[in-house]
C-alpha cells in the first residue's frame, strides 16, 4: 500500500498532464499543434491510476470549434479523442464528439470506444466471496448517441441510442463464466433507445461548490435492435452541493440504477470504482439493482489546494426490495487531496485513497472531484 501511494504521489509531481476518466473538463489544455480561424488543436498526454487498470498512460487530442458556442455556459463543441494502455494488459481507444446546434439550443453527445479489457469477475449478487475471482478477457465495441434540447436556462432532455458488443474471448476453465450459464459469458450484444432528462445549476463541471443537478435515464435494449438480450435500464442521480462558508463544500449524492428482463452480466449495475463507491473494486459487486448514497465534505485551504473526506454507503441486489437489507449494506470511507493545475484554468489533480467492508480498498488519481 505504501509503495502504491509514493507512486501516485511520483505522479503529481511529474511535468506530466493527466486526465481521469471524464470529458473534456478532464483534459489540461496545454500544447496547442494548430490553430485555423475556426478550429483549434490540441494534443495531450495522459495518465491515471485505478485498481481496475492500474497505472495507464496514453496519448490523445482534442479538436475545438471556435465558432459553435453553446452561449448558456461558453462551452465550445469539441471532439476529443484518446489511446490508453494500462499496466494491467488493457487497451482502450476512444472518440467523443460533443456538439452544440442552434447556439446551445440543441446538443449531440456521441462517444465511440474500443478495448481490450482483461477483468476480474466474483458472480452475482451481494455477497458473493472473495475467493471467487476469476480472470476473463474481454473485446468490446460500444457506441452511445444522444440528441438533447435545452429548455433555457438549465433543463435538458432528448434521446439515446446505445450500442455494444461484449465478446468474451477468455474465461478460466472450470469457472462460472465457463459454465455458460451466466447471460453474456460468451457475447452480449446491447442495442436499444432511451430517454434523459437532466436539470443542471452546477457552478462548475469538473469540481462543484455550487447548484443541483437532478437527472433520470430510461434505455431499452431490444432483439428487435438486434439485441442478443431484453432489457431495461432506469437510472437516477441526484446531487447537491452546498457551500459552507467561503472554503467549504459538502457535496452529497444518491444514485439509484434498477434493471428489468434479461440483463447480461456486462449490462447490469457495477457497484464501486473511482466515483460511485470508492474503496471497492469497479464491478466487485454486480446484480440487477443498485443504490450508492454518498457525501463529501471539500475544504479549499490554499488557493490552489483543498482537502476531501468522504462516506457512503450502497448495495446490489437481485430483487429492488432486498436492497436495504443491513446485512448487505455496503460502507465505505476516506480522504483525499487536490491541487488545481493551473490559476485560471479549473481542471484538479485528485488523488483519494478508500476504504471499504471485508478489507476492501482502492486508490484513485485522476482528474476533477468523483462527483
Amino acid at each position: 500500500m505504501t509503495k502504491q501511494i509514493l507512486n501516485n504521489l511520483l505522479f503529481i509531481v511529474l511535468p506530466i498532464f493527466l486526465i481521469g476518466q471524464g470529458r473534456e473538463e478532464g483534459f489540461v489544455r496545454t500544447d496547442t499543434l494548430g490553430k485555423t480561424k475556426n478550429i483549434k488543436f490540441i494534443g495531450l498526454p495522459i495518465a491515471f491510476y485505478t485498481p481496475e487498470t492500474q497505472f495507464g498512460v496514453g496519448g490523445g487530442g482534442q479538436m475545438f470549434l471556435l465558432n459553435n458556442t453553446n452561449q448558456y455556459n461558453q462551452r465550445l463543441s469539441n471532439v476529443l479523442f484518446s489511446g490508453i494502455y494500462t499496466t494491467a494488459g488493457q487497451i482502450m481507444f476512444n472518440v467523443t464528439p460533443q456538439v452544440y446546434l442552434g447556439k446551445g439550443d440543441y446538443f449531440i453527445d456521441a462517444e465511440y470506444l474500443f478495448e481490450i479489457y482483461p477483468n476480474s469477475f466474483w458472480g452475482i449478487g451481494p455477497e458473493t466471496p472473495e475467493e471467487n475471482e476469476e480472470l476473463y478477457d474481454q473485446t468490446t465495441h460500444k457506441l452511445k448517441v444522444s440528441f438533447l434540447k435545452r429548455l433555457p436556462p438549465d433543463l435538458n432532455f432528448g434521446f439515446t441510442y446505445n450500442f455494444a458488443n461484449h465478446q468474451v474471448t477468455e474465461v478460466e476453465e472450470g469457472g462460472l463464466l465457463d459454465l455458460g450459464t451466466i447471460l453474456g459469458s460468451d457475447r452480449t450484444i446491447i442495442s436499444g433507445i432511451g430517454a434523459e432528462f437532466n436539470l443542471d445549476t452546477r457552478n462548475d463541471i469538473g469540481s462543484p461548490t455550487d447548484g443541483q443537478l437532478f437527472g433520470i435515464g430510461a434505455h431499452f435494449s431490444s432483439p428487435i435492435l438486434g439485441a442478443t438480450h431484453g432489457f431495461n435500464k432506469f437510472t437516477l442521480d441526484l446531487r447537491n452541493y452546498e457551500p459552507l462558508g467561503a472554503r467549504s463544500t459538502l457535496a452529497t449524492q444518491v444514485y439509484i440504477e434498477n434493471n428489468y428482463g434479461d440483463v447480461p452480466f456486462q449490462g447490469m449495475a457495477f457497484f464501486g470504482g473511482s466515483n460511485s463507491a470508492r474503496g471497492y473494486f469497479y464491478g466487485r459487486f454486480l446484480d440487477k439493482n443498485m443504490y450508492v448514497v454518498q457525501a463529501e465534505y471539500r475544504y479549499r485551504f490554499k488557493p490552489r489546494w483543498s482537502f476531501a473526506a468522504f462516506g457512503l454507503i450502497g448495495s446490489v441486489a437481485g430483487d429492488a426490495s432486498d436492497l436495504l437489507r443491513f446485512n448487505s449494506v455496503k460502507p465505505g470511507y476516506g480522504a483525499g487531496v487536490r491541487f488545481k493545475l493551473l490559476k485560471d484554468q479549473g481542471t484538479w489533480l485528485r488523488l483519494d485513497i478508500g476504504n471499504g467492508k471485508d478489507g476492501q480498498n482502492g486508490i484513485y488519481f485522476g482528474v476533477n472531484e468523483a462527483f
